[in-house]
């Protein structure tokens, strides 16, 4: 479970502060994929830092019963200058997992050849999705935060970044922000709508999609 109090977000932007998470509260139950469905500019990917624990919030919390990965699209969290190996290295230690076997699961999962010597500062925004991707999928964590990162790489590299993802999810919940209805549909079974910084959670998915739709329209 996830449960979001009184959660307010703001930027300063060209001197105005925009408001983009609104004394939001939220319970996210358990077992569920749930789809962050949302306009552009809607603060998906801001709600899902918060939730991580990588953006702090103007006010309010964020309290879970389990573990929670990063947003798995995002590199944010992640050292440009050092290498890729290093930085999974460094998330290793951080989340006390083995060292060996996730460099060994990243290596083989994510394909960076000898880029993953290399510093983070010299990967393509594919390259550092394919690291983050493969270091999050090789930790078990209870719920993965997901950015659109099914959409990366060639043909091959997706069907088998699918293939993982929906692996995990036999025994993890996930919240995912994707703009493919049809992976949304693959992955998720639930879903939350968020607009004007207020967010309603929809037991049925086709619900949550058929608001997002009529929002967009």
């Amino acid at each position: 479970m996830i449960k979001i109090e009184n959660l307010t977000k703001s930027f300063r932007v060209t001197g105005h502060r925009k408001v983009v998470i609104d004394n939001l509260s939220l319970t996210l139950p358990t077992g569920k994929s749930l789809a962050l469905l949302g306009r552009n500019g809607a603060g998906k990917s801001t709600l899902l830092q918060i939730i991580a624990g990588t953006l702090h919030a103007d006010s309010g919390r964020v309290l879970s019963d389990g573990t929670i990965s990063w947003p798995v699209g995002l590199s944010s969290s992640f050292h440009r200058d050092l290498t890729g190996v290093e930085n999974v290295r460094f998330v290793a230690r951080i989340y006390g997992v083995d060292t060996d076997q996730l460099v060994a699961f990243v290596e083989d999962f994510a394909d960076l050849g000898p880029s993953f010597h290399a510093p983070l500062r010299s990967y393509s925004s594919g390259m550092r999705s394919r690291l983050t991707f493969g270091t999050s999928m090789g930790i078990k964590f209870d719920t993965y935060l997901v950015d659109e990162v099914t959409a990366v790489g060639d043909r091959s590299f997706k069907n088998k970044s699918r293939a993982l993802f929906k692996e995990r999810m036999g025994n993890a919940s996930a919240i995912m922000v994707n703009h493919s209805m049809g992976q949304i549909r693959q992955f998720c079974n639930a879903g939350v709508v968020l607009e004007a910084g207020k967010a309603e959670y929809f037991e049925d998915l086709e619900e949550a999609i058929a608001l997002h739709e009529e929002l967009l329209s």
